[in-house]
């Protein structure tokens, strides 16, 4: 790597926090799909067929391959698994697929030797490859931890040579789940624990003049993962190295919440340049994973051409490195910290969980009904509503006036022309234009005054003028092509300057009219779950990326096109992914291969029907014991496979039930919940 490029980029994590500037990595050779460089961002996906099964394995990689996937991963838990993926390559390339193969590797290095002479590229995982689980906690000598890498050396330089001999590139993919005892005594269940895992094996890869890696930062939590990949680029810049990255949220889920999490962490890594390889980790068909990869990664290869930052000279540009060094005085991107503001009105900032706001000034407001979309279920022979978990703060009612009565705990929103016009503003609060709110005859009366700006606005005379009182709250827009950026340098600015005030962040989207006139029922069901799909991905990589630095008192989803009701649940499923706002049960579930010992896509639904009613509590299900452990320090509870029909109850880290019958699990699983007081009834719920 260019020394000056070192240089410019000491302390840093990117090449720019203003402007879309991919972080240039070193090029690795991977078959005919190398990576990293220039090279487009790849997209990966791992079968979840049993190895030996030669057949399903080959017509799950075709499938795969056919949906967009480049390259294609396959577990090889023991030596039998890996000489077999000689017969799966041969087969595969038999019918016309040159795919690169990748063998997934855990607990075996004798497997990983014998994978990494058939396949394009092994993956090893430093906190099991040479080392044991046990949570113990070792208080080591700085003479003992050395003689614990020397002992690792030993039983990794093998593989690094046969790899060399062999053209063979390799991933070092860290787990935060999985990190080794040695590296939770030294550096804890944090990032830095999870970089200096990978560190390790890097150093002695380079040791070995071996240069042909991959690494990756893999966690549940979104927020792990960001900081660990920006403190991994940041620990490489110091030590000369620029590694391509493989993005990706381990155990991300199913459905709405896969999606956004996966979003939410791989996205927040795409805003600022970083990443080389995706793979979405759904616990659905692997060939579902590729078309949301991609979804994800194609915003930027158009943003990429408009890059203002040429990104092989890094910091080049004065402005920019001073802007990047000025954030970094006032923010620390290594760790979680909300930004602190005033509480408007006792309902907004301060210690107050983000606020979400719905826009529903397009909807038929005769009717009380239309507040379901909501979250407000109206009962006409009560007279009365119900809300649900995810019932909004605010609804955005423009100049539209309803005529009907709104629960007492939803706030209005008017345009301010509008709002000054109304006989009763109980709960009704107005919001401004910048210009409408300084005016001198503004009638700034209401408890909450929302006004509407842009970054560009807090430069401006006008916005000095803005008197800051306990009633003031922002409304941040953008129409920026880096808008994520754009945002957060307005809360750079207002760091700043000391200012407190809460801030809602809106974005706008555009993406076409749910049809409901195609005749084809399944291309109408394809075309809106792609719209709903593309809304998920982008507001979670626009929003979360925010909401992960602790930027952002509420959020505010426009898609007029898309139904309320999506909007509203996408808006609460961002704020759950980043922890924000707890609004349902979590559920960290890996996404299967060939080592899962249990049906996962059947199995999580069949928990989650009977556990999704437990606002808060957080449920792995994993299918084998690799990622299962370290991820259950995550979780609350924990359902993971152990054998053949057999399935290991956790309660955080801690295995309560050993090897029961998978038919009494799910039972098993509900009794510790019970015993611990953290369960409700469905019907209470």
């Amino acid at each position: 790597m260019n020394t000056d490029a070192v240089k410019l980029l000491q302390g840093r994590y990117c090449n720019s926090l203003t402007e879309y500037s991919r972080f240039v990595t070193r090029e690795v050779t991977i078959g005919d799909v190398p990576m990293g460089a220039n090279n487009p961002i790849r997209i990966q996906s791992m079968t979840t067929t049993d190895t030996m099964d030669t057949i399903g394995t080959v017509e799950q990689s075709i499938r795969m391959v056919d949906a967009g996937c480049e390259y294609v991963r396959i577990t090889a838990p023991s030596i039998k698994e890996a000489q077999n993926l000689a017969e799966i390559k041969k087969q595969l390339r038999q019918r016309g697929y040159n795919v690169p193969l990748v063998a997934d590797i855990h607990f075996t290095p004798n497997a990983a030797e014998v994978a990494a002479r058939i396949v394009e590229k092994v993956r090893v995982n430093p906190g099991n490859y040479a080392d044991k689980k046990k949570f113990d906690q070792i208080d080591y000598t700085d003479l003992e931890y050395q003689g614990e890498l020397d002992r690792i050396y030993k039983k990794f330089a093998p593989l690094v040579k046969v790899c060399k001999e062999y053209g063979t590139a390799m991933r070092i993919g860290t787990n935060h789940g999985s990190l080794s005892d040695r590296i939770m005594s030294r550096y804890g269940d944090t990032p830095q624990g999870m970089v200096e895992s990978a560190m390790e094996f890097m150093r002695m890869c380079e040791t070995l003049n071996f240069y042909n890696l991959v690494i990756s930062m893999k966690s549940s939590n979104p927020q792990v993962m960001v900081q660990a990949y920006r403190l991994l680029v940041e620990t490489m810049v110091a030590e000369g190295m620029n590694y391509p990255l493989h993005l990706g949220v381990t155990e991300a889920g199913d459905g709405e919440d896969g999606r956004i999490k996966s979003a939410v962490g791989i996205g927040t890594l795409l805003e600022d340049g970083l990443g080389d390889t995706v793979r979405v980790s759904l616990t659905e068909e692997p060939e579902a994973e590729a078309p949301v990869a991609i979804e994800l990664v194609k915003r930027y290869t158009e943003r990429s051409k408009n890059s203002k930052v040429e990104s092989q000279n890094f910091g080049s540009e004065n402005s920019t490195l001073n802007t990047y060094n000025s954030a970094l005085t006032i923010h620390n991107p290594y760790e979680y910290k909300k930004r602190h503001t005033y509480e408007a009105n006792a309902f907004i900032g301060g210690h107050m969980v983000p606020r979400v706001v719905v826009d529903l000034s397009a909807k038929n407001l005769k009717d009380p009904a239309v507040l379901k979309d909501a979250g407000y279920i109206y009962s006409p022979l009560l007279d009365k509503y119900n809300m649900a978990e995810q019932s909004v703060d605010f609804v955005y009612l423009a100049d539209a006036l309803p005529s009907f009565t709104f629960p007492s705990n939803l706030k209005q929103l008017y345009n301010y022309s509008t709002w000054q016009k109304l006989a009763d503003k109980t709960n009704c609060h107005p919001v401004f234009s910048l210009a409408e709110y300084i005016s001198a005859d503004a009638d700034r009366s209401s408890k909450l005054n929302l006004v509407r700006i842009q970054h560009s606005d807090i430069e401006s005379d006008e916005f000095g003028s803005l008197p800051f009182d306990n009633s003031l709250v922002l409304v941040l827009e953008t129409t920026a092509l880096h808008g994520m950026a754009d945002q957060r340098s307005f809360f750079f600015k207002l760091e700043e300057l000391g200012l407190e005030v809460p801030v809602i962040v809106k974005r706008s989207y555009e993406f076409g009219v749910m049809s409901n006139e195609l005749e084809d029922e399944n291309s109408l069901k394809t075309q809106n779950s792609q719209l709903v799909t593309k809304l998920q991905l982008y507001a979670s990589t626009d929003l979360g990326a925010l909401l992960v630095d602790g930027f952002g008192d509420g959020i505010w989803i426009d898609a007029p096109e898309l139904p309320a009701n999506v909007v509203t649940s996408t808006a609460f499923g961002i704020l759950q992914a980043t922890r924000s706002r707890i609004s349902k049960t979590e559920y960290i579930s890996c996404p299967s291969c060939g080592r899962t010992l249990f049906d996962l896509m059947v199995t999580t639904q069949m928990i989650r029907s009977r556990t999704s009613h437990l606002k808060g509590l957080k449920i792995g299900i994993m299918g084998c014991i690799v990622n299962g452990p370290g991820e259950m320090a995550d979780a609350d509870y924990g359902y993971v496979g152990s054998g053949t029909d057999k399935i290991t109850l956790y309660r955080g880290k801690e295995a309560v039930k050993k090897n029961i019958s998978a038919a009494n699990a799910l039972d098993e699983l509900i009794g510790i919940i019970k015993d611990d007081g953290n369960w409700v009834e469905q019907e209470q719920a």
